[in-house]
Order: C-alpha cells, then sequence, then structure tokens
C-alpha cells in the first residue's frame, strides 16, 4: 500500500470514528444551470456544501482541536481547488478558519473565534447539486501536532483575538493561512500560505515536510523545518495578502502568485500599485528559477464602479501548457481570467528590482514596460462578472478539460466583519453565503 492510501484509510477511519460519514456527505441545496446566448461563456451546473458542525469536523480528524465552534459550519474550503483525478473530484484547501475585524477604540483588531481550528486539505465530490466531502486531512507539525490557522510573528502579523476582539491570544509559529493547492505525482502536496508569504511542501498525511520562506524573516519555534529560500523583497508583502495562487507546470515546477502588489517602498505605495509579482519555483532544485511582473487591469476595468485599486488581486493560478497560465485577477464582487506566457524574456529574478532600497521601486512605477520592464502580454479569457450564475469572491479555479472551469468561492465560514458577527450568546451570526461550486463551460477553449 502506497503511503498516499494508508494516509486516505487512516482519514477515513478517523472521520468515521467522530462524524458519521451521512453527515459529511453533505446535504446542500444549489442552483440549476443558467442559460447564455450561444457564443457566450455560461454556468453548466452549481453545487453547495450543506452544514457540517465545524467543531464536529475539526476533532474527528484531530480529537480535542476545538472546544467551542460557536455555531461555525465547515467553510472556507474555497480558497483554492485541484483536480483530483476522477470526474467530479477535487481537492480543497481551508485557509486559517473563522476570521474576522472588529473595531476596538477606533482601531481594528484581527478575531479568531475557534483559534484551534487547523487548517484541513479537503477533498470533495461535486454530484449533482450537492458538494459532498470524501476525505480530509489535517494540517500537522513534525511530531503530529495541529497546525492553526493563527498569525505568526508578533510585529509583522495582526495580534490574535478571540471573538469578541477583547481576549489575546498566543501568536502561533506554525500557523498557515493556505490559499493554494496543487498534488505532485508522488502524492504529496504543495501549498502556498499568506503570512511568510511561504510555501510549504505537506506529506500525503498532511504533515508539513518543509515551509519555504522569505530570506530573512527569521520564523523561530516552528515545528517543522523552515527553510529561507525566497527572495527577500517578500518580506514587504501587505498583511493579508501574501501568496494566494498556487499552479502546477507539467514539468513539476512550481508557480505561486503574490496576492497584491509589494508595500514597496511604503504602505501608500502599494496601495495604488497595479503591479504584482509572480514566482516560478523548481521542486528539483528546492529555489526561485524565475520572478515575473504582472500587470493588474485598471480596477474599474475588472470591477465596474470600483475605484480603489488596492481591492485588486489575484486570486487563482491554473497551468494551462507547458509555460502557459491562467490568472485570476479580481475584487470581491467581479473576476476575469487572463492568459499569460512565461517566457524567459520576461523573467526579472535578480533584476534591481528584487532590492528593497531601489529607487523607484518595481511597484511605483506608473508604466514598467515603458521604464524597459518586461511585464507579462495578457490575453482575456472570460469576464466572469458577465456570466449569469458565478457567485463572488471566487478564489479557486480548476481546468476540468479543455473548455471547461470549475470555480469555487470562499464563503469565510459564514462571518462578518463587525461586532455583530456574534449574538450575545457569543453564536455565530450566519451570512448565509454558502460554498458553492459552478462548472463553467468557455465558448472557444484555453
Amino acid at each position: 500500500m502506497s503511503p498516499y492510501a494508508a494516509g486516505r484509510r487512516r482519514v477515513h477511519r478517523s472521520v468515521a470514528a467522530g462524524v458519521p460519514l451521512a453527515l459529511l456527505a453533505a446535504l446542500s441545496v444549489a442552483g440549476t444551470a443558467v442559460g447564455a446566448p450561444s457564443g457566450e461563456a455560461r454556468v453548466t451546473g452549481s453545487a453547495t456544501l450543506g452544514d457540517i458542525p465545524l467543531g464536529a469536523f475539526s476533532n474527528a480528524l484531530l480529537p480535542g482541536t476545538v472546544g467551542d465552534d460557536r455555531g461555525v459550519d465547515l467553510g472556507g474550503i474555497g480558497s483554492d481547488i485541484y483536480p483530483a483525478g476522477r470526474k467530479g473530484e477535487f481537492w480543497t484547501v481551508t485557509d486559517r478558519g473563522p476570521n474576522g475585524q472588529i473595531k476596538v477604540d477606533g482601531t481594528k483588531r484581527r478575531t479568531f473565534p475557534v483559534p484551534g481550528f487547523d487548517p484541513a486539505i479537503v477533498r470533495i465530490r461535486v454530484s449533482g447539486k450537492t458538494v459532498k466531502v470524501l476525505d480530509a486531512i489535517p494540517l500537522t507539525t513534525s511530531s503530529g501536532r495541529a497546525v492553526t490557522g493563527l498569525s505568526n510573528q508578533r510585529g509583522r502579523d495582526e495580534a490574535p483575538y478571540g471573538h469578541d476582539a477583547r481576549t489575546p491570544l498566543a501568536y502561533d509559529p506554525n500557523g498557515v493561512d493556505a490559499e493554494g493547492i496543487v498534488r505532485a505525482k508522488d502524492g504529496t502536496f504543495w501549498l502556498v500560505d499568506e503570512y511568510g508569504p511561504s510555501l510549504l511542501h505537506v506529506s500525503a498525511r498532511g504533515r508539513v515536510l518543509t515551509r519555504y520562506v522569505p530570506e530573512g524573516l527569521n520564523l523561530e519555534g516552528a515545528g517543522y523545518p523552515v527553510v529561507e529560500a525566497l527572495p527577500g523583497v517578500l518580506l514587504h508583502r501587505k498583511v493579508n495578502r501574501g501568496f494566494e495562487g498556487l499552479a502546477l507546470l507539467p514539468g513539476g515546477d512550481l508557480v505561486m502568485a503574490v496576492q497584491s502588489p509589494l508595500s514597496l517602498p511604503d504602505t501608500d505605495a502599494g496601495e495604488a500599485s497595479l503591479t504584482t509579482r509572480i514566482l516560478r519555483f523548481s521542486t528539483k532544485k528546492r529555489a526561485v528559477t524565475a520572478e515575473y511582473a504582472y500587470r493588474f487591469d485598471p480596477v474599474g476595468v475588472v470591477d465596474p464602479g470600483e475605484d480603489d485599486p488596492s481591492e485588486l488581486k489575484i486570486s487563482s493560478v491554473v497551468a494551462v501548457g507547458h509555460d502557459r497560465l491562467l490568472v485570476e485577477e479580481r475584487t470581491d464582487r467581479a473576476a476575469r481570467l487572463q492568459v499569460v506566457r512565461l517566457t524567459r524574456g520576461a523573467d526579472i529574478l535578480g533584476d534591481r528590482w528584487d532590492d528593497d532600497t531601489a529607487s523607484p521601486s518595481l511597484e511605483e512605477l506608473a508604466d514598467p514596460a515603458a521604464s524597459g520592464v518586461p511585464v507579462l502580454r495578457k490575453r482575456l479569457v472570460v469576464d466572469l462578472g458577465e456570466v449569469a450564475g458565478v457567485p463572488g469572491k471566487i478564489e479557486g479555479v480548476a481546468r476540468v478539460d479543455h473548455d471547461t472551469l470549475a470555480l469555487i468561492n470562499d464563503n469565510d465560514f459564514g462571518m462578518t466583519d463587525g461586532a455583530g458577527a456574534f449574538d450575545a450568546q457569543g453564536r455565530l451570526v450566519d451570512s448565509g453565503i454558502e460554498t458553492t461550486v459552478v462548472h463553467v463551460r468557455l465558448p472557444h477553449g484555453i
């Protein structure tokens, strides 16, 4: 039996011991296919994940992880989606868990209402109108302890608080805010994370084998190996805007997308910039081998009516050829999918733009191409804002075949920001937003 198969059997036993499989095979309601004129992209199917209590889910994987789930259901698995090899089946990954923001004395505080939550890899099946959980693999340290979703470092990450933003929580160097997933041929997984930002190699059973972080991060106290193998310039990522997209190229290399422009030389420059970065990582060399400048479209083009460029993000990247990449650029309300080609001529790795003292910075350039910086050329594949039936906040994109995509949204575990997220008894006031997988048929393929 392969280690992967053994891992799957172990997870099945653990889930069965703590939660009836009938519960995990979630009941749901969903929309039906939405029609569209011939020649346009259209939704061909829509399915939703039913209610699975988060405490029951987590404690079935690692008993005692969650003491009180505060009425929160499993969600957040829409951080990414990757084909699992069988029709209708996908690997997904949760992010750091339920979290929100509440103002206290005029300052926003980051809340973690279920601090014991352990991010997990979740295998799902889309069947008709239902999203069913088939497998769940908890992320763990080298010793098998839970990897939480809590902030890593004081002074760099947001201070963590309990559900009411009044009780401080401890930082956790093991904490992971997973936002991208692919599965390698050997059955191991690769994930990307927003905190470091970092790239994680994870065993088939969920143990973090290595976490690759930027040079100079100095992450101490983690319960797994941490290697500083990424460019130090990434230390200037915006808060909560680290790596969000991850793709596996046919040759085995990985491609990681920084969600938003770096804060170089400062926060104001990053907020106004339209230029973010995409990196190529060799799984053989365990090193970054190329870096590319990616230019967002103006925010009003991506999301008509929006005028704040800081709302732009890359949330998913998908390999669609040896050196071609499908890139999702979005706001919370709209998204467009572009195709780019990763050419040698566009590689800026090691150039002055990786020097965080460079002036002007790459992020400050109003027109990088006019300044001699090669920018990835892109071609619009589909504007999802014009496709009826696509939910908001799409964070995961998977290629099903040459003309069909599977999209998944991040429902944020049904949480909202603000003091009204929980009632007087500390129970969740659910947003009503469900985890939804939609299939979109493209008129011309990719």
